[in-house]
C-alpha cells in the first residue's frame, strides 16, 4: 500500500459537526525522499524506498552515506519500502502530504511504549489468588501453576509469564483521517496510535 513515514506529535481531541468530543492523534507526516526505485526487472518487484527526518553527517556509516549521496539527498534517519503508488517518482523526488485527504482510513504501525520487565498481573492481565487465606503466603500475583509435572515435562511454548512488556511494533488498522493540515505536514487521525511523542510511524493508505 502506499503511504508515508511520520512522527507522532501528541493527542488532541476536535469537536464533531454533531457535537461530539472526538479523541484525535496529531502525526507529522513527510515529506518523505525517494532514495532508491524498485524495478521488477532488477529486483523482482516494483516499490519505492522512502526516508524520513535528516541526522547529521557525521552519525551515518559509510555505506549509507553513499546511498544518500546517490539519489541527491542528505542523510536521513529511517526508511522504509512503499508500493502501488498512483503517481510515479524519480531518486531524490520528494513524497508529500498530498497523497492523503480527509474521510480517508489508514493504517498506522509503530512501536509501543517499553514497560520494561513486567510480571503477570501487569503483563497478561492475570487476576492472581483471591484472599490470604488457607494457607496462601505472598502469592497473590503469582502465575500459578506452568503445567503438568509428569507428563510431558516441559512448559508448553506460548505460556504466558513474565517478561518484557511492550517495545513491540503493533499496527492499528481502519483510522479515518479528520484533517490534513498541508501547510504544516500534519495529520489528524482518529484515535490513538502506537508509541510515545516523538516516536516514529508507517502510514498507509487503502
Amino acid at each position: 500500500m502506499p503511504g508515508l513515514i511520520g512522527k507522532k506529535i501528541g493527542m488532541t481531541s476536535i469537536f464533531s459537526a454533531e457535537g461530539k468530543n472526538i479523541p484525535c492523534t496529531v502525526i507529522e507526516a513527510g515529506p518523505c525522499v525517494v532514495t532508491q526505485v524498485k524495478m521488477l526487472e532488477n529486483d523482482g518487484y516494483n516499490a519505492y524506498q522512502l526516508a524520513f527526518d535528516e541526522k547529521k553527517d557525521k552519525n551515518t556509516s559509510g555505506p549509507l552515506k553513499g546511498h544518500f549521496k546517490k539519489a541527491g539527498t542528505t542523510p536521513r534517519r529511517i526508511l522504509h519500502e512503499f508500493k502501488n503508488f498512483a503517481k510515479e517518482y524519480e531518486l531524490g523526488d520528494d513524497v508529500t502530504i498530498d497523497i492523503f485527504n480527509e474521510d480517508m482510513w489508514v493504517d498506522v504501525a509503530g512501536y509501543s511504549k517499553g514497560k520494561g520487565f513486567q510480571g503477570v498481573v501487569k503483563r497478561h492481565g492475570f487476576h492472581g489468588v483471591g484472599g490470604q487465606t488457607h494457607g496462601q503466603h505472598n502469592r497473590l500475583r503469582a502465575p500459578g501453576s506452568l503445567g503438568a509435572s509428569s507428563y510431558p515435562s516441559r512448559v508448553f511454548k506460548g505460556m504466558r509469564m513474565a517478561g518484557q512488556t511492550g517495545n513491540k511494533k503493533v499496527k492499528v488498522i481502519n483510522l479515518k483521517v479528520i484533517k490534513v493540515i498541508k501547510e504544516n505536514n500534519l495529520l489528524v487521525v482518529k484515535g490513538s496510535v502506537p508509541g510515545a511523542k516523538g516516536s516514529y510511524l508507517i502510514i498507509q493508505k487503502f
